[in-house]
């Protein structure tokens, strides 16, 4: 029988939506069969918001000291505020509010780098007011890869998609100057990696999307898929990856392409997770591939403007919980299964069939 995991939960920004969603989430039973969920945060807090909710299915909790002293049978929260009343100013951006995200994260992160914990679900955070000498990041991402010391891939995962990028947090002026062959390969190692070990699915197909319109027509509408792309994609070919494209990202999503592929590999931000979202709708799930722990969390934002109203939909926090047990199971196998040398099995975690050979792009002129 496998071992429980104990899954760590930061609790984000506490003027938005975390609580709710965090307390919505770990309201249901079957949580706690797979997981012992332990939550770095504030009972004051927790007993404010939960207050708020209409509906619970006798959602209670246990308070402990340390993750070490976590009760398997019950939800547990570790209180790492020192303030016994927490200023709350819902629905509004705090100075204050930035420290209890940070010190939720540093909390959590001692403890995930310890073993301690097995996995950490981060709720949203706002970046601005997190800013000081203690966190100079754009992103969990970030954060998440300096404690690591290893490159991350922000990859975007859910039932019916599979997204990562090149680029992460520029700035689209800056985009493409981010756009090189070996940001492109090392991605793409990066993503056919977790691929394996974190999803196990056996020689990944991916697409790569161009970082033009058009995927750059030819040239006429920029030189960086003739310059940089393609040259990547034959690299990455040679080493013996299974990459097509690179895709005009409209017509790639659009026509449902991206069914095709166990997953792509987008030029930007915004190129790659519009389209993410909107198909993946309330769930979806960011995922930090690439380092040695795993750290999930939903695939939005802080939500100031339905804080506090009991509207938030928990379906993408409960899919990070899911997610990050489901990683970490795939990893444990991995390291079983490579360590004796035999072949690892080719489906999804998300229950996707990958011997499809349907496989059709516009690569087969490069």
């Amino acid at each position: 029988m496998s071992r429980k995991l104990k899954i760590g939960i930061t609790h984000g920004d506490i003027n938005g939506i975390s609580y709710e969603v965090i307390i919505k989430a770990l309201s249901d039973s079957l949580i706690l069969d797979l997981c012992t969920p332990v939550i770095y945060g504030s009972v004051s807090i927790m007993t404010y918001y939960k207050k708020s909710i209409s509906e619970l299915n006798n959602f209670s909790y246990s308070v402990v000291n340390s993750a070490e002293q976590a009760n398997p049978k019950k939800v547990n929260i570790i209180n790492c505020i020192d303030e016994i009343e927490p200023k709350i100013n819902v629905g509004e951006s705090t100075a204050l509010a930035g420290q209890y995200a940070l010190a939720s994260l540093n909390m959590a992160m001692k403890d995930l780098k310890s073993g301690a914990i097995d996995a950490v679900v981060t709720a949203p955070i706002n970046k601005a007011n997190m800013q000081s000498d203690q966190f100079d990041f754009v992103g969990h991402t970030e954060f998440f890869a300096s404690g690591d010391g290893k490159t991350p891939l922000m990859f975007m995962i859910s039932e019916k998609v599979k997204v990562g990028l090149v680029s992460i947090h520029e700035p689209l002026a800056k985009v493409s100057s981010h756009i090189t062959i070996e940001a492109i390969l090392e991605k793409l190692r990066l993503m056919r990696q977790s691929l394996i070990q974190d999803f196990s699915i056996v020689d990944p197909k991916i697409a790569v999307l161009g970082l033009n319109p058009h995927a750059g027509d030819c040239g006429l509408l920029g030189n960086e898929e003739q310059e940089i792309v393609i040259p990547a994609i034959k690299l990455a070919k040679k080493e013996g990856m299974s990459i097509f494209g690179p895709f005009a990202a409209d017509g790639f999503f659009g026509s449902t392409s991206y069914k095709k592929f166990d997953a792509t590999l987008a030029m930007f931000h915004d190129q790659g997770l519009t389209p993410f979202k909107i198909i993946s709708e309330l769930g979806g799930v960011n995922y930090t591939a690439g380092l040695s722990v795993v750290r999930t969390s939903p695939a939005h934002g802080v939500g100031y403007d339905i804080a506090g109203k009991d509207v938030a939909s928990p379906a993408s926090f409960r899919d990070a919980i899911y997610a990050a047990i489901d990683i970490v199971r795939s990893r444990d196998i991995y390291k079983e299964i490579t360590s004796d040398r035999l072949p690892i099995y080719s489906r999804d975690k998300w229950g996707k069939d990958t011997s499809a050979s349907d496989i059709s792009s516009n690569d087969d002129k490069y």
